[in-house]
């Protein structure tokens, strides 16, 4: 019987890693307009990058992934619950009394439950994506396609439900009202995690094997999670291969932890720019660059193309440090096409890293664990920028942008240097 066309490849892995970058682009990105826009500081805006935290220490429960249960059935569970805590947010900003502490710690508090039950579900994506294509040439082949899906995620929730939010501000619906606009933004994205949660449970394929029986109890469920990490240690290099995820992306992530302040506050980038800035060309660029980077890979093979993706993704942090120097003003449109086209280039640069390590890291993945192999990789590789972005609006007070580009350029030096030793597979 001939499988359904809403069951191939090309559309689940775009379904399933659109509502993997929903839930991340409500949380990092959507979250910061919004508690910008509601009159939060900038260094507590900087602590938001804390809500990355559960991204990087999703390893520790990836196991429990791999040992209860399918990947199919996590993922369906957790996008409803994400639906289901997106749509209480909104509602609170509908009935919300202005000033209310008690209202605050709510959102607070359900963004961070978000963040960890988003993190969880990108494990059960991510180990469902390695059971459903399990030759490493197709592997690198949909990278392109995956980010394209996820990347298309983030751009609803930067500029598609941003512009509901000041769509609905600029209304008589909602004059004088400064949070019933994300209301309906917040509802908006929660309606599309359960358009995303439904599919899933009408039309995810089921190609997972059978389990065999394991009678869960403390020490069943200890052994299996040490066997986790074992086998995940038991690589050539080990330390220098967890060392290299660690610093490989770091600089450029450092780059970006205040981005959209600098972009805002120093340029004089106004909301209405970010938006396609941001949401449309950086996003443009981002997909570029991993689509071209995933293919170059494939074609050369990841150790013949580690070098050149590296060097073009790491050099290019210049271009950000000449930006804060010059300082071209976002009011003229020479100065705004100069910060568009440096913006677009470093997205660029940092999609071809991005397609680098995201197929480093698969090719650290052992079959009996593939859910855990790629949690840990994955969730260590911003281990260090997420903690450096948590305080990142205290160190520019202290700093200024200028030098903390420059920082970030300093920090994406390790990792050019340990690709003479760290072992990079030819499959």
């Amino acid at each position: 019987m001939k499988e359904s066309p809403l069951k191939e490849p090309s559309v689940w892995c775009f379904t399933t890693y659109f509502a993997e970058g929903l839930p991340y682009g409500i949380i990092r990105l959507m979250s910061s307009v919004f508690f910008t826009d509601i009159g939060m500081k900038e260094r507590y805006i900087g602590y938001l990058n804390f809500l990355g935290i559960p991204w990087n220490l999703k390893f520790l429960w990836a196991p429990f992934v791999d040992i209860l249960g399918k990947k199919r059935t996590w993922m369906i569970v957790l996008q409803a619950l994400i639906s289901l805590f997106t749509a209480m947010i909104a509602i609170t900003n509908f009935f919300q009394p202005a000033g209310s502490g008690g209202y605050m710690t709510f959102i607070v508090i359900s963004f961070v439950i978000l963040a960890f039950l988003s993190a969880t579900n990108d494990i059960s994506i991510d180990g469902f994506y390695m059971e459903g294509l399990t030759d490493p040439a197709q592997q690198a082949a949909y990278t392109g396609y995956r980010v394209f899906a996820y990347r298309l995620a983030l751009i609803l929730a930067r500029s598609g439900l941003v512009a509901v939010a000041a769509g609905f501000a600029a209304s008589k619906m909602c004059a004088g009202d400064n949070y019933a606009p994300w209301g309906w933004a917040f509802g908006c994205a929660s309606l599309m995690m359960l358009a995303c949660t439904l599919f899933h449970l009408w039309k995810l394929p089921q190609f997972e094997s059978k389990k065999p029986y394991i009678r869960i109890n403390l020490l069943t469920v200890v052994e299996q999670f040490y066997r986790a990490f074992l086998t995940y240690s038991r690589q050539d290099r080990f330390i220098l291969v967890i060392i290299f995820i660690i610093f490989y992306k770091v600089g450029d992530e450092i780059l970006f932890s205040m981005g959209t302040p600098f972009l805002m506050r120093e340029l004089g980038v106004t909301k209405g720019q970010l938006s396609w800035l941001s949401g449309l060309l950086g996003a443009f660029g981002a997909i570029a660059g991993t689509s071209i980077g995933g293919i170059w890979i494939k074609k050369a093979g990841l150790k013949k193309s580690i070098w050149p993706l590296t060097i073009l993704m790491n050099f290019n942090i210049w271009a950000y440090i000449w930006l804060a120097y010059q300082k071209p003003s976002a009011s003229t449109v020479s100065g705004l096409a100069v910060i568009a086209a440096v913006h677009c280039y470093e997205q660029i640069a940092g999609g071809l890293g991005n397609a680098v390590l995201i197929v480093f890291i698969l090719r650290t993945c052992k079959p009996e664990f593939k859910a855990s192999h790629y949690a840990i990789g994955s969730a260590i590789m911003s281990l260090f920028s997420t903690f450096f972005g948590g305080f990142g609006g205290v160190i520019v007070e202290h700093m200024g942008y200028l030098n903390m580009f420059i920082v970030s350029f300093c920090a994406s030096l390790p990792s050019m240097m340990l690709l003479f030793w760290v072992p990079i597979k030819k499959v």
